[in-house]
């Protein structure tokens, strides 16, 4: 069962859409948002084929977007309802190869100031062997820049 809950009685609209939609990247990609709150996001992926690169193993660039998209949660979780943000830089470290696993990406915020905020998570696999490391550096945005997100 999936826990998507925040902090506060009110729920951003970006979670709400997570709620109640699918986003087109999970779709295509095939991953799953199942906790977002308080600074926090899991998102889960089981890879198959369909994910591989020409060696046969995960592409990494589908490790970035699970990774990417659990850190954008977490972060979101953190805003005020009229507030958006935008990814301003993005980095992953990648551990061991994976060919066939079920992933899950724990993101958490770990520094959250009032412009900008500092995200990490690791990815493991059904055994909880980390497969790879990644940070995100978010812009809050706000007014008419939010608005257009």
């Amino acid at each position: 069962m999936s826990r998507i809950e925040t902090a506060s009685d009110t729920v951003h609209p970006l979670i709400e859409r997570a709620r109640s939609s699918r986003t087109p990247v999970a779709e295509l990609i095939g991953f799953h948002a199942d906790e977002i709150g308080d600074g926090r996001a899991v998102a889960t992926l089981q890879t198959g084929p369909r994910h591989a690169n020409p060696m046969g193993t995960l592409h990494g660039g589908i490790l970035c977007d699970l990774a990417d998209a659990a850190m954008g949660m977490s972060f979101v979780s953190t805003l005020a309802a009229d507030e958006s943000f935008a990814t301003i830089a993005l980095n992953i470290n990648f551990f061991r190869p994976v060919w066939q696993a079920r992933l899950r990406a724990e993101a958490r915020v770990v520094n959250r100031g009032k412009n900008v905020g500092y995200i990490e998570c690791d990815v493991t696999d059904q055994d909880g062997n980390l497969i790879a490391k990644a940070t995100s550096t978010c812009a809050v945005l706000r007014g008419e820049q939010a608005k257009a997100r």
